[in-house]
């Protein structure tokens, strides 16, 4: 899958790590798994941005991407494998609370194995967004391409599972969907291109029509337990603290009124999807981590951390993706005190206590 587009400086979103982090986790300790030690869902199913993407974007002509050090570094092996973090991501952390897998892997550059099939993968693509024109910038894929690489999916699922079991599978399985911070970011806030046409409010309703449209799409093909996670304080993000924040480095709080928007307006279509879709006992959940985060940014001494407008990476101001590696950026001698890995990526210590915090709010309503 080959692209050419612009590099762009893009906090390869966040927005998404919640969404997994909050379903996935919870389901442990409610039902994590049932009496007979089998995992309450069978697979796990993830779209979105880097927040969640393992390593999709590896084999793509593209700057989003971090297969190499110092990515990684306390990942097992010290690996770097295309994970946007120091160690685990959320997806990571989720399936094994569930107790379906160690590792989610990507759906591409990885030799799937049967069971890696019939237990999940995440389709995520670092970068990306519900605008066509994100992922077209950086060359990475789109949300509606991860959704045709779900239909190829299913048909692997259905070849190993046979059809009845396939569609057992597909329609037990948790889905979870984090996209959006890389749109206002990095396409809106980023570049000229969308502002000659919408102004925060007509872009958000354009962003909010798109996400609408791909829940309907993957409920269309078989998802019945979908998580979605809201976005973050983008503002607040180390790089747009550094891009919009002013010699103080404060969080931009046009970047958060924003992704305050989009959370108020999606978290409204939702309730109404989920009512009309939840007919047939479908389950569709709004997860806000937007509160979550900012707390864990405002009061970081309260989770053991002492830096949170910084990453570790480099200056820890500007450094993400192909500018934080090995030959140009230092890392922190301590990542445990640091909320954020780089200039858009928590840490994976802020990934698990973000999941912690989450625990017993949304998994009850996904199961």
């Amino acid at each position: 899958m080959e692209r050419k587009g612009l590099p762009l400086s893009a906090p390869l979103a966040l927005g998404c790590f919640l969404l997994l982090l909050s379903q996935f986790s919870q389901a442990l300790d409610p039902t994590s798994t049932n009496r007979t030690g089998a995992p309450v869902v069978p697979a796990i199913v993830v779209f979105g941005d880097s927040t969640v993407d393992p390593g999709n974007n590896n084999g793509l002509h593209t700057v989003a991407k971090s297969n190499f050090p110092p990515y990684g570094q306390n990942f097992m092996g010290q690996k770097p494998t295309g994970r946007f973090s120091n160690g685990e991501i959320p997806s990571d952390l989720i399936a094994s609370k569930l107790g379906v897998k160690e590792l989610l892997p990507p759906y591409l550059g990885y030799d799937l194995q049967p069971h890696d099939i019939l237990t999940g993968v995440s389709f995520a693509s670092g970068a990306t967004g519900y605008d066509p024109l994100t992922p077209a910038l950086v060359n990475v894929i789109s949300m509606s391409e991860q959704l045709d690489l779900f239909g190829e999916y299913k048909e692997r699922v259905k070849a190993v599972a046979g059809e009845g079991g396939a569609a057992r599978i597909i329609s037990e399985s948790l889905f979870i969907v984090c996209s959006g911070t890389d749109d206002i970011a990095n396409t809106y806030f980023g570049t000229p291109f969308r502002k000659t046409s919408y102004d925060v409010t007509s872009y958000v309703n354009f962003l909010i029509s798109r996400a609408t449209s791909f829940l309907k799409q993957l409920h269309q093909m078989g998802a019945r337990k979908i998580g979605y996670i809201g976005l973050p304080p983008i503002g607040c993000l180390p790089s747009q603290r550094t891009i919009a924040g002013g010699i103080l480095r404060q969080c931009d709080p046009l970047r958060n009124q924003a992704a305050q928007l989009f959370n108020s307006i999606i978290e409204k279509e939702i309730g109404r999807l989920h009512k009309e879709l939840g007919l047939n006992g479908s389950k569709l959940v709004y997860i806000d981590i937007y509160s979550i985060l900012l707390d864990l940014i405002d009061r970081p001494s309260i989770y053991g951390f002492e830096t949170s407008d910084k990453g570790c990476c480099g200056t820890g101001e500007t450094e993400a993706s192909v500018f934080c590696n090995s030959e140009t950026s230092t890392t922190c001698s301590d990542v445990t005190k640091y909320v954020f890995w780089d200039s858009y990526h928590p840490t994976e210590k802020a990934y698990k206590i973000i999941v912690d915090v989450i625990y017993e709010k949304y998994v009850k309503y996904m199961i």
